[in-house]
Formats: structure tokens, C-alpha cells, sequence
């Protein structure tokens, strides 16, 4: 797949078939778009083209965006998107001055003039342009005029999947993450650098990777613990991951925690990429180190059950 970071650096195709949209976390919705989008691209003899935008357009337009917390970063997008098996992906930078633009401005100067676009795939519900004012009804109106076929995808195909990024987020604010894995259609990630804390772990017998998650608007899972994979080095190893405050140790500020099972290297400055596989329990206030270590060892106990 070729990645273009500006519309000036893509040079318009003879038969581009176009979708477009901000694909959160490529979720199992995102994903019957790309297909159906592929599927037209096959029988036009066209080439695909999807286009997303960055930052995500809620982090620039909208009064929440200090709270709203992402699926996917962009480089993750690409991967997701890439493995799909799309041509051709074009990151249009979002800013305000592109939120005004009109939807005609948009359909003439993007999807025709930039891109070729002869084939354009859309949900029934997808909107774009200033104030979101354009959509399928419009388009097919102009259909003629734009000399672009248009492929629905109608609101029973879209309904009956009962996806959106939204929910898959408000399922990991919850810990749900069975629930969110399956919207996805794959196991929940994130990735960051193994950062030195306070190594009480390892005093305890419990040695724990403090994964530092540099992108800012990423979502991290509810606080509690869970059975994860871990990717290092190459392999895929099991592990049980505490999110939060370690309040048995008077820990301050939420971290993600990683204990890799059977696993005992220095791995400080590696990167570590962390699947969520299941919650396991809250995280709990202990009397004691003790009562922690006996909490630890059943923690593993169930992750490895999980796990397995």
C-alpha cells in the first residue's frame, strides 16, 4: 500500500474507486466498507483508494476533544488499512480550514481533480463537507454532473453489524474487553517503551514492565488487571497486566504494568507491544505486601488459565 501524507504528493489515477473516512480502530464495520470497496475496485479494473484524516477531526472541531481517547493511532491505521490489502492510502492533514470546506469544494477539488475518482463507496450514513452538509442523497443527485457512480452501502448492511468506534470505546472504559475484541475483530493493543518505576515488583518477586504509552490521545483500558500477550522481541510471550494507581503501595499516577510469565530479562528501552485478552479482576487496596503477593500469584494462576 502507498501511503501519501498530502493530496499534492498522490497524482490522480484513471480509475480510482474511493472510500473515505476517519476508520478508528478498522473495526469489523470499517472492515465490510474496505471489502465492498476492493470488491468494485476488482470489477471496475480500478485501483483502490481509501482517505482518512489526521488528527482524527473530533481533536480539532469538537468541545471534548481533551477526552476523547483514540482506537487507533495513525501509524496503526496504516498498518490495519495496509493488511486489508487497499492500493492507494491518503492522510489529509484536518484542520479548521479544511472543516469549511463545502462539500461541492470537497467533490471537486479532492475527489475529482486530486484523486481521479471514478467509483466512490459510502455508507449510507456518511457525511462530509462544512457542517457535514454532503451525503449519498447528494451525491447521487449529481451523480451526472460529477461523472462519479456511486455504491452505497445500505443502512441494513451498516445496522446489522451494530458497530461504531464509539462503543468499542466506551467497552474498554468498562474493562470490557471480550466485548470490544470482538467489534474489532482482533485483540485489543497498545505499545509504548519499558520505562523504570519504582522496581517494587521485583523485590516482591514480581517483576513488572512499566510500559510507557507516548501517544497522547490513545485509549488505554479501565483500570484493573488483565491476562495479555505480549509481543518482545520477536516472540509472543503471556503475561497479567495491572492498570492503575498501585494503591497497596501508595503508588501515585495510573500505569500499565506488564509481569511477563516464566520471563526474567532487563528489558528497560525496549518497546513492548501489549494485546488485552481478558479482564480478570479490579484492582483492590491490600492489607499488606503479603496479602498482594497471595493476590499476584492467583492473578497469574488465572491468566495462564486464560490464556492457554
Amino acid at each position: 500500500m502507498k501511503v501519501y501524507r498530502e493530496l499534492s504528493e498522490f497524482t490522480p489515477l484513471k480509475n480510482a474507486v474511493v472510500t473515505s473516512g476517519t476508520f478508528d480502530g478498522v473495526h469489523i464495520g470499517h472492515q465490510k466498507i474496505i471489502s465492498r470497496l476492493l470488491q468494485a475496485a476488482k470489477e471496475t479494473q480500478g485501483e483502490s483508494v481509501v482517505i482518512t484524516f489526521w488528527p482524527h477531526p473530533r481533536l480539532i472541531i469538537s468541545p471534548d476533544r481533551e477526552n476523547l481517547r483514540l482506537l487507533s493511532n495513525l501509524d496503526e491505521k496504516i498498518v490495519l488499512l495496509a493488511n486489508l490489502g487497499v492500493d492507494h492510502l491518503i492522510v489529509l492533514p484536518f484542520t479548521r480550514e479544511f472543516s469549511e470546506l463545502s462539500s461541492e469544494k470537497y467533490v471537486e477539488d479532492i475527489l475529482i481533480s486530486g484523486i481521479g475518482t471514478e467509483t466512490l463507496v459510502i455508507g449510507y450514513d456518511h457525511r462530509f463537507g462544512k457542517n457535514r452538509e454532503g451525503g449519498f442523497d447528494y451525491l447521487k443527485k449529481n451523480s451526472e454532473r460529477f461523472k462519479i457512480d456511486i455504491v452505497e452501502i445500505p443502512r441494513q448492511e451498516i445496522d446489522s453489524l451494530t458497530i461504531s468506534s464509539t462503543k468499542i470505546r466506551n467497552a474498554l472504559q468498562k474493562g470490557e474487553v471480550k466485548v470490544a475484541n470482538e467489534l474489532l475483530g482482533r485483540t485489543y493493543s497498545f505499545q509504548g517503551l519499558v520505562k523504570k518505576g519504582r522496581q517494587l515488583g521485583r523485590t516482591i518477586g514480581f517483576p513488572t514492565a512499566n510500559v510507557n504509552v507516548s501517544k497522547k490521545y490513545k485509549l488505554i483500558p479501565a483500570t484493573g488487571v488483565y491476562a495479555v500477550k505480549v509481543h518482545l522481541r520477536g516472540e509472543i510471550l503471556n503475561g497479567v497486566m495491572n492498570i492503575g494507581n498501585r494503591p497497596t503501595v501508595e503508588g501515585t499516577g495510573i500505569t500499565q504494568e506488564v509481569h511477563i510469565l516464566d520471563f526474567d530479562d532487563d528489558i528497560y528501552g525496549e518497546t513492548l507491544k501489549v494485546e488485552t485478552i481478558d479482564y480478570i479482576r479490579p484492582e483492590l487496596k491490600f492489607d499488606g505486601v503479603d496479602a498482594l503477593v497471595t493476590q499476584i500469584n492467583k492473578d497469574c494462576e488465572a491468566a495462564r488459565s486464560i490464556l492457554s
